[in-house]
């Protein structure tokens, strides 16, 4: 990529950036978050109570994006083929014809997506992990990029199931949602609910530009040293819990990467690790089924505070 390639790219992702903050306020490390996610065609689990701007914060970014996408409201009686469809009659031509659900979109926003039930909840793994769906012996792909942003309410709300640790380590992220700072409350109260103001934010990428910017994030330089780094985290985590998948290391380097792109540079640091290693870790880390919000953040941070920087 030329100089001045690299310049154009830098400042569309400023603007970018720049974009959705202008609406969802108080936020900008989630926001950071989401685009390193987005970086990484990786899925994101975003956890909070009702009210914390967690679906406005989702379609502040898809917007920005310019994909196409669908948002699936996730309830205790729904089925696995409310989400990849079915095969039904078509009486024209006597035959059966798969009928596409709602899964099938560049971007998919899964709403409180605990509370469904687990079966429900096991239709995304496929299409998660392999960006396609099986059905009747046929395969069918998923548009590319392919994302599933889900939402989950706290586990001790009434009428919630617990994600199953497959569904779980197939999230890039869990990023938590928390209460804005008074000035940040401040600031929402004067300029109203930004829900409101998402439709009228600038589209900066369409699904061919992202995808191409996505292929840079491979020409981040990674040293030896940073490897060791993430690899001591790693091991660590499996000596204070039930450790961190291969997957999870990966998505950790990689996450990394991205966030170092985002800020403009073309090596990673420690910092960069850092950075994005809680929510790469914390729903990882067998720390999930019947906890509240925090316990496995605090086993992530332990782990980080427990490997020195070399």
């Amino acid at each position: 990529m030329d100089v001045a390639t690299e310049s154009r790219n830098d400042l569309k992702i400023k603007s970018l950036i720049k974009n959705i903050n202008s609406v969802i306020i108080d936020k900008e490390e989630e926001v950071h978050l989401c685009l390193v996610a987005v970086l990484c065609e990786g899925h994101v689990l975003l956890e909070g109570a009702p009210g914390m701007g967690k679906t406005s914060l989702v379609r502040s970014v898809v917007h920005s994006l310019g994909l196409e996408n669908s948002r699936i409201q996730f309830t205790n009686d729904m089925l696995p083929a409310d989400i990849i469809g079915a095969s039904l009659f078509d009486a024209s031509t006597a035959e059966f014809r798969f009928h596409r659900g709602p899964i099938f979109s560049n971007f998919v926003l899964a709403d409180e997506i605990n509370r469904a039930t687990p079966k429900t909840q096991s239709a995304c793994l496929q299409a998660m992990e392999e960006g396609r769906v099986d059905i009747d012996g046929k395969s069918y792909d998923l548009p590319k990029p392919f994302f599933v942003f889900a939402t989950q309410n706290p586990s001790e709300s009434i009428g919630t199931f617990p994600l199953p640790e497959s569904q779980l380590d197939r999230f890039f992220m869990k990023i938590q949602i928390g209460l804005p700072s008074r000035n940040g409350e401040r600031e929402l109260l004067l300029k109203g609910d930004p829900a409101q103001k998402i439709g009228d934010l600038p589209v900066l990428y369409d699904a061919d530009s992202l995808l191409a910017l996505m292929k840079e994030i491979d020409r981040q330089h990674v040293s030896e040293s940073i490897l060791d780094y993430v690899l001591d985290i790693i091991e660590k985590s499996r000596s204070m819990s039930t450790g961190l998948s291969p997957r999870a290391s990966q998505d950790l380097l990689r996450a990394a990467k991205a966030s170092s792109f985002l800020e403009g540079r073309d090596f990673v640091s420690p910092e960069d690790v850092q950075r994005v290693a809680v929510a790469v870790m914390n729903h990882r880390l067998g720390e999930e089924v019947g906890s509240s919000f925090g316990d496995s953040n605090e086993l992530a941070k332990e782990i980080l505070n427990s490997i020195s920087v070399a």
